[in-house]
């Protein structure tokens, strides 16, 4: 039997509304991220390069397609940056620093989306602005720079995408996601939990719309480069993903991940995202967004329990804060004005908390414990060219004839990278390392028997490739700072028991 007019009415009265309508535009998220892009290029230069920094410098000077732990984008940068101003810290930052204050804009544009009013939008830049993982992005050159960029303005087009039901905004997330694919593999463990969200959530149609499939087989097409550059050397990230789930890198390990969901944007936000968890999953109005709440529990599930890094899901944890904004700026305008005043100070005070801590605010020679204990980078951007000082050291120490035959093993890349970076200016031979890329970037020549090694803490596992190892010294970075090699040893090996073509890919190569 057919339905009544009156059955037809009812049903449609107790079908959810559509999302509400985005919010009016401003140019407040604008100024906040070019207030935030000019302090981050004002403090670009203080300190000095990261490890992987200088990693990306070596990998920039051997472009691919592809690395053992990581696409060709930020390699690509440092070429570029580094062939427009060598040596110049500031330039090789910019990017970083572009993309911190585009990421303040892209989040309050995704709040306004939820329909977030001015003063919520506002609010939405100046928490992304405060954010640990957008200060810390915006510092440095790296992967996750990017990562945080393509993963933002891949939820924007989703989220655009579900409020207007125009699936053609598919085609500008699959451009981001596959963009981001040449950077690093993570955008692909976005696109798994969308694809999730949609399947638990809905609407479950998007999953055959056309304008869909297509933005998917744009992301895989861009793609391709990297991927068959993996293939064709036995897909090395694999391992280097294994190496950091079982806790052999910084931020990794499954309780650090927990952590850092409650830390990485900040503690002042955590309310906030909560909040907009909790909208996106209970607003009858926000049905359509239901997908994403979904996103991130699946993104969060799958990297604590494969013991990812804790930070791979910080950019969806800007968009729960973006839907956050919005009750929250409800809830305060409910509130009493001495509310609202204790909230603005506390925001002011953890803000420059974050930024003492994640910026190069202090002296670098007087850097307090606490700040390289909470903010681990800190520390690997300091005593670089002093680390060069004390290998120079000991290679002025050794006799003409084996100074002029030595060469210089270094247990990780960015030991490697600031000796390339500053070894020249005094007078050291190559530096040599196993990890990750380096090693396919060449081996010492068979007959380099006489090796500065530095990155080891004991001598015992040097004694099974040469016949003699002496420790000449240590390590000396003339700062009181905690970081990986700051006192460490610094030995002279002598005496190889095997030729180098045979040891370097079985024994010395080795992964993150």
């Amino acid at each position: 039997m057919a339905e009544s007019v009156a059955d037809i009415d009812r049903s449609e009265a107790a079908a959810p509304a559509g999302p509400p309508p985005a919010g009016p535009r401003t140019v407040a998220p604008l100024a906040v991220g070019a207030v935030l892009t000019a302090v981050l290029l004002s403090l670009a230069g203080r300190y000095g390069y990261h490890r992987d920094e200088l990693y990306f410098l070596l990998c920039g000077r051997h472009l691919d397609w592809g690395y053992v732990d990581q696409g060709p984008l930020v390699p690509a940068l440092a070429r570029l940056a580094d062939t427009i101003a060598p040596g110049n810290l500031v330039v090789l930052r910019t990017p970083s620093a572009l993309i911190g204050g585009a990421a303040v804009v892209l989040v309050a544009a995704i709040a306004r989306q939820f329909g977030a009013g001015r003063v919520a939008q506002t609010a939405a830049a100046v928490l992304a602005a405060a954010s640990g993982i957008v200060l810390a992005g915006g510092h440095l050159l790296s992967t996750t720079s990017v990562d945080l960029l393509v993963w933002l303005a891949a939820a924007l087009c989703v989220v655009r995408m579900l409020r207007t039901g125009d699936t053609r905004w598919a085609l500008g997330a699959g451009l981001a996601l596959g963009a981001g694919l040449l950077n690093k593999p993570l955008p692909a463990l976005l696109g798994v939990g969308l694809v999730a969200g949609l399947l638990i959530a809905g609407p479950r149609r998007l999953l055959r719309d056309r304008w869909v499939l297509a933005g998917a087989g744009v992301a895989v097409l861009l793609a391709v480069p990297y991927a068959a550059w993996q293939a064709t050397h036995g897909f090395p990230q694999f391992d280097v993903a294994a190496s950091i789930a079982g806790g052999d890198s910084s931020y990794s390990g499954r309780a650090d991940a927990v952590v850092l969901q409650f830390l990485i944007i900040s503690p002042f936000a955590v309310p906030v995202w909560i909040a907009g968890l909790v909208a996106l999953l209970r607003r009858p109005s926000w049905a359509a967004y239901r997908s994403l709440a979904w996103a991130w529990l699946v993104v969060v599930a799958i990297v604590v329990v494969a013991g990812g890094k804790g930070y791979y899901d910080a950019p969806l944890l800007l968009v729960l804060t973006a839907a956050g904004v919005v009750p929250a700026v409800e809830w305060a305008r409910r509130g009493a004005a001495r509310v609202r005043q204790a909230l603005l100070v506390t925001a002011a005070v953890l803000m420059a908390a974050s930024s003492a801590v994640l910026l190069p605010t202090l002296p670098a020679d007087r850097l307090p414990g606490f700040v390289v204990a909470v903010n681990y980078d800190a520390g690997e951007t300091i005593g670089w060219p002093e680390f060069a000082d004390s290998v120079a050291a000991v290679h002025r120490a050794l006799p003409p004839a084996e100074r002029d035959r030595a060469v210089v093993l270094t247990g990780n890349y960015g030991e490697a990278g600031a000796l390339a970076r500053y070894g020249p200016a005094r007078g050291l031979p190559r530096a040599y390392s196993g990890h990750n890329s380096m090693a396919t970037f060449g081996r010492p020549p068979d007959d380099a028997d006489v090796v500065i090694v530095v990155g080891w803490s004991r001598p015992e596992p040097l004694r099974a490739w040469f016949t003699e190892v002496t420790e000449a010294g240590r390590v000396d970075q003339r700062v009181d700072v905690d970081n990986d090699e700051n006192g460490e040893p610094i030995f002279v090996a002598r005496g190889l028991r095997r030729p180098w073509s045979h040891i370097w890919d079985t024994e010395v190569r080795h992964g993150s």
